[in-house]
C-alpha cells in the first residue's frame, strides 16, 4: 500500500481481497473518499447518506452546477429502500442490472442532499464489479456512483487519468485510491430516466435502448418539468455556445408552456408569455453563477428571409444564451447555416396536443 500525504492506494490485484474491503469500508465509515474501478470507468465513492462525506465529494468534482449524482447499491432490494421503482424502472432492472445502466426513479429523500437532483429523482447503479459489490454489502449503505474525474475532464480509465486532471487541493480530497490498473475504454453507464410516461434516454452507453418513443406529459406541471430535465441535461452546451430549441406543433399543443419550463428552470421571476406579436421577448437569468439570457422568439407571422434577416436572430446565439424558437419548422432551411457557423447546439421538440391537459412530446 502506498501513501501520498494522507492518500492510501491500494494495488487490489496484489492486495488481499480482505483486507481491500475492510480497508475501504472503514475509509467509507469515517466519511471519507474512495476512488474505484467498475465496468466502465474509475467512479468516486463517498458515504450517500452522510452530508459531510457529500459535501467533500461536491468540492472535489467542483463545477457540478446542480447535476444530480448517483449511488451504486449491491441489488435491487437495497435500491428500493432509497427510490420508488415503478413497472418501467423494474423492467430496467431486470434486464440489464448489474450492468452499466444507471436507472433513475422518484427519489424517497433518503440521501444526503446533493445527490438526488433539483426534481427529486435519484440514478441507481448496480456496478457489474464483484469487488465493489463486496464492498457495497460489506458497507450496508448506498455509496455514490460518478465518474472520478473533474468535470469536463478526461474520461477515468486509470489511476493517472485522475491525477492528471486534479487541482492538489482536489487530490487532497481523495483519502483511498483502489488500483486496478489500466480499465478497458468502455463508455460510461447508460442513463435512463423512468419518471416520464415513457423510459427517456439521457445519456447513451453501450447498452442499446429502443428507438425514440414520444412522452405523454399528463399536466402542464409534467411538460414544464420535462423542459427543465431537458436544460439541465444540455447544461454543459448552454454555457459552452448556447442552445437552440426549435418548437413544432400546432397552435395550443404546449409550445409557450415548454418555453416556460426552460424559464423555471434558468430561475426567471418574469411571466413568460408568447410574444406573438413583438416577435422576440428577452428575460434574463442567473443560474449558479451563470449569468445568460432567454429569448422567446415567435415565427408564426414570419415566413421570408428579409424578416427573419431583420430580427437579428445570429447575434442572440451565443455562450450562456437559450434559444427557444415557436413554429421553428417554417423557418429551420434558414437557421442551417447559422446553427453550423456558431457552432450552437439545437435540440427540436415536436408538441402535439391529445386533450386540455394531455400532450405527446416526441423530443
Amino acid at each position: 500500500m502506498k501513501t501520498l500525504d494522507k492518500m492510501k492506494i491500494l494495488d487490489i490485484v496484489k492486495t488481499p481481497e480482505k483486507e481491500v474491503i475492510n480497508t475501504t469500508v472503514k475509509v467509507l465509515g469515517a466519511g471519507g473518499l474512495v476512488i474505484f474501478p467498475t465496468e466502465t470507468v474509475y467512479g468516486a465513492g463517498v458515504d450517500a447518506t452522510n452530508q459531510t462525506a457529500v459535501d467533500k465529494l461536491l468540492a472535489y468534482k467542483s463545477r457540478r452546477e446542480g447535476k444530480p449524482l448517483s449511488i451504486a447499491v449491491p441489488d435491487q432490494q437495497t435500491a428500493a429502500k432509497f427510490v420508488q421503482i415503478n413497472d418501467q424502472a423494474n423492467k430496467l432492472f431486470q434486464r440489464f442490472l448489474p450492468g452499466p445502466v444507471t436507472v433513475v426513479s422518484k427519489g424517497l429523500n433518503k440521501v444526503a442532499k446533493g445527490v438526488e437532483s433539483e426534481f427529486g429523482t435519484l440514478g441507481v447503479r448496480i456496478p457489474d464489479h464483484a469487488l465493489v459489490i463486496k464492498i457495497l454489502i460489506a458497507f450496508g449503505k448506498p455509496i455514490t456512483a460518478t465518474s472520478a474525474n473533474a468535470s469536463g475532464k478526461k474520461r477515468p480509465y486509470c489511476v493517472a487519468d485522475i491525477f492528471g486532471s486534479l487541482s492538489h487541493k482536489q487530490q487532497r480530497l481523495i483519502d483511498l485510491v483502489l488500483d486496478a490498473g489500466q480499465l478497458p475504454p468502455n463508455e460510461p453507464s447508460a442513463v435512463i430516466d423512468t419518471t416520464f410516461s415513457t423510459p427517456t434516454t439521457l445519456r447513451a452507453g453501450k447498452i442499446k435502448t429502443a428507438g425514440k418513443k414520444p412522452l405523454i406529459s399528463h399536466s402542464e406541471d409534467e411538460t414544464k418539468k420535462i423542459a427543465g430535465t431537458l436544460m439541465l441535461k444540455h447544461w454543459d452546451q448552454i454555457k459552452e455556445s448556447g442552445l437552440i430549441i426549435g418548437l413544432n406543433g400546432p397552435l395550443g399543443a404546449g409550445k409557450t408552456i415548454f418555453t416556460k419550463g426552460v424559464g423555471d428552470f434558468l430561475r426567471i421571476a418574469d411571466t413568460i408569455t408568447s410574444p406573438t406579436y413583438s416577435y422576440i421577448a428577452e428575460y434574463d437569468y442567473q443560474r449558479h453563477g451563470v449569468k445568460g439570457k432567454l429569448y422567446h422568439l415567435d415565427l408564426w407571422k414570419i415566413d421570408t428571409k428579409e424578416e427573419l434577416e431583420r430580427l437579428e436572430i445570429e447575434k442572440l446565439i451565443a455562450p450562456h444564451n437559450v434559444v427557444a424558437i415557436e413554429w421553428w419548422e417554417q423557418n429551420q432551411e434558414y437557421f442551417k447555416k447559422i446553427i453550423k457557423k456558431k457552432a450552437a447546439t439545437l435540440l427540436t421538440i415536436l408538441l402535439e396536443e391529445k386533450s386540455d391537459q394531455s400532450r405527446k412530446i416526441m423530443i
